[in-house]
């Protein structure tokens, strides 16, 4: 922090802590003057209604001037006077690496020991599927949903199908580096309405949503093309590149005619974010078994 921002907090907080003692002590000598307790004030209004000189209690004085000691106190012992550490040497991080140490030398060996099993066996184990339960809980259920379900441009977790692949070092990579898959916009190359029309549907009879009509098959030409090299020649796709299987009933993005020309008008980009430095190599491992274990 600047040191005329530092100045300017400190001053002003503490103008402001003389001011409240100022105000309670002048408070506390404000009132009717020669009236004694429980008299009348002199004040009257509506005919009847009488102001009379009932002073606060004491206690009610000292919980103000109990508040006031309790802020300077505070603001001695903790950051709060523009760039001042404290007394104490709080402070937020600090306390958050502390509580991330402790963490870690409670739960790190309980971590350890299942990431040093077997991926298969691991999988298939229940107290360490709890353990990925919770962290899926914690980091996926934004995007995957609490059910693993997923949602359009989301995979589903609990299906047989893997842009990716499902092996341990495909899911692991997956989890600490994150993933980005790129559609490009194929809509200049594909020549108008006539031919994006015809390529939705041959995308959809290789699912056999759409029957392969000779419409459809004049898109072929242009699909091993243009699209051949990331979903390969039979459309099965490609988790090298993390392209979709197009021969199955699984759509990330919707199997419908404007989900599709969306698709190739627009293009998509989809951005699975790293949780490496979040999870760490034992609590990725555990994840990535848990993961697995959703769709087998």
């Amino acid at each position: 922090m600047p040191a005329f921002w530092h100045w300017f907090v400190a001053a002003g907080t503490i103008l402001f802590v003389i001011w409240c003692v100022w105000l309670v002590s002048w408070s506390a000598k404000q009132g009717p003057q020669n009236v004694a307790d429980d008299d009348v004030v002199g004040h009257k209004w509506d005919g009847d209604l009488e102001e009379w000189n009932n002073p606060a209690p004491k206690w009610w004085l000292y919980l103000y001037i109990i508040t006031i000691a309790w802020a300077v106190a505070y603001m001695i012992a903790y950051p709060g006077l523009g760039s001042w550490d404290g007394a104490l040497g709080w402070s937020q991080q600090g306390q958050y690496e502390a509580e991330m140490q402790a963490a870690a030398s409670r739960y790190e060996p309980i971590y350890a020991k299942f990431a040093a099993m077997d991926f298969e066996e691991l999988s298939q184990n229940p107290d360490a599927n709890q353990l990925g339960k919770s962290l899926y809980a914690s980091y996926c259920t934004t995007c995957h949903g609490s059910d693993a379900r997923g949602a359009p441009g989301f995979p589903n977790l609990t299906d047989d199908d893997w842009l990716w692949g499902n092996s341990e070092e495909a899911l692991t990579t997956t989890l600490k580096n994150g993933r980005s898959g790129v559609m490009p916009v194929l809509a200049p190359a594909l020549g108008g309405d006539k031919g994006i029309d015809n390529m939705v549907s041959y995308v959809q009879s290789l699912s056999g949503i759409a029957e392969t009509d000779a419409d459809a098959m004049s898109a072929q030409p242009t699909f091993l093309a243009l699209c051949s090299a990331c979903h390969n020649a039979d459309g099965t796709g490609n988790p090298i590149f993390g392209a979709p299987n197009l021969t199955d009933d699984i759509w990330l993005y919707g199997s419908s005619d404007e989900a599709i020309r969306t698709t190739l008008v627009q293009g998509r980009n989809g951005i699975m974010p790293a949780h490496g430095q979040l999870l760490g190599d034992h609590r990725t491992k555990i994840l990535a078994a848990y993961v697995y274990s959703l769709a087998n």
